[in-house]
């Protein structure tokens, strides 16, 4: 088979994008009273859901929640080094309801240091649990979730800590129809197609169908541009190098519009999809208090971390070597002591040298 990169997340963009409309929560609160600032914190509440969190943490969420004025400012344990598990999952209308989750990213955020590694992990990521069969990575979330979705985060957690040998303390999931919404909540946008792109699938729902040159997609259109890799009705396939310029075109897009939206009414509709499409098992006692701090939480530099990746049909595996520094660069944003951690990697697929292309 010929050698390629890493596959990279088609979906990067849409958590990076849900990641920043979070964190733009706190400017909302601040800038809006009444009916926007109690959607804000609807929203929280509802991100923060009590029947995707231990019964511990269900425990705590039941409770009265403070007033705003008794949220406290974050203290010591709060500027500790933590690391999230993203998931996005193809919830999408047509999709059959799926809850595999098409991507996954490991993120550490140390706050004293601020900064923050990302490390993208490939849905085909073959992924061999000690006495268990061999599933690609996006198999784990859904396999849990109908078990029991009350534990299907701290079962997933578990498990892809346990193979990367690191501590993973929350899991947050963003469903990708959330995407499509919020793309039509702030009036589409205005795109480049930079070729024609037709694919089908009715399996999971996908048709895909644009015309290359400058036009104004709608939410459904511009999902369609970024997931876009090969074609099945005669038109080309994408690189790597393509996907990425057109995530970072919509991604930037995005932002814009997002700080332009002035109205109540704008605000409350997508303060309402964040709600209803982004679920973590944070605590939201500490999710408010982490977004009320904002400026103190947000990391300054953000490290991406590349791992290649090698296609041996139906699985992609790591590169030994790269991961070996992937790793490291985590446990070091991390504090941890790289010496004692020895066995990531031990049940995941792995090859050893690079194939020529």
């Amino acid at each position: 088979m010929t050698r390629s990169k890493k596959k990279r997340s088609i979906y990067r963009t849409v958590i990076l994008s849900c990641i920043s409309v979070i964190g733009l929560l706190i400017v909302i609160a601040g800038a809006y009273a009444g009916v926007l600032h109690h959607k804000a914190m609807s929203a929280l509440h509802k991100i923060s859901a009590a029947e995707y969190q231990a019964p511990q943490q269900q425990e705590v969420a039941h409770q009265v929640p403070k007033a705003d004025a008794e949220i406290e400012s974050i203290g010591e344990e709060d500027m500790k080094p933590v690391t999230f598990l993203l998931a996005g999952v193809d919830n999408r209308e047509g999709s059959g309801g799926t809850m595999n989750t098409d991507v996954m990213m490991i993120a550490t955020l140390n706050p004293k240091t601020k900064s923050a590694s990302l490390l993208s992990i490939p849905r085909d990521l073959k992924i061999t649990p000690a006495g268990q069969t061999s599933h690609k990575a996006n198999y784990f979330y859904a396999h849990h979730y109908i078990q029991d979705k009350t534990t299907a985060m701290a079962e997933t957690k578990q498990l892809f800590g346990e193979l990367l040998q690191i501590p993973i303390d929350y899991m947050v999931l963003i469903n990708f129809d959330g995407f499509r919404q919020a793309v039509d909540a702030v009036g589409g946008l205005e795109i480049d197609v930079d070729m024609d792109m037709r694919y089908i699938d009715n399996a999971d729902g996908t048709h895909i169908n644009l015309t290359k040159g400058l036009q104004h997609l709608d939410g459904q259109q511009t999902l369609d541009f970024v997931r876009y890799r090969k074609s099945n009705d005669g038109t080309g396939s994408s690189s790597d190098f393509d996907r990425n310029r057109r995530q970072q075109q919509v991604l930037n897009q995005m932002l814009d519009k997002l700080t332009s939206l002035n109205g109540i009414g704008q605000w409350g509709d997508m303060l309402d999809i964040i709600g209803d499409n982004v679920k973590t098992d944070i605590p939201e006692e500490k999710l408010k208090r982490w977004l009320f701090n904002f400026k103190q939480m947000k990391p300054d530099t953000t490290r991406m971390l590349n791992v290649e990746g090698d296609w041996k049909s139906p699985f992609v595996y790591w590169n030994k070597e790269d991961l070996t520094q992937a790793m490291e660069a985590l446990y070091s944003n991390l504090g941890l002591n790289k010496k004692a951690k020895t066995n990531y990697g031990k049940h995941i697929g792995l090859y050893t040298k690079p194939n020529s292309q």
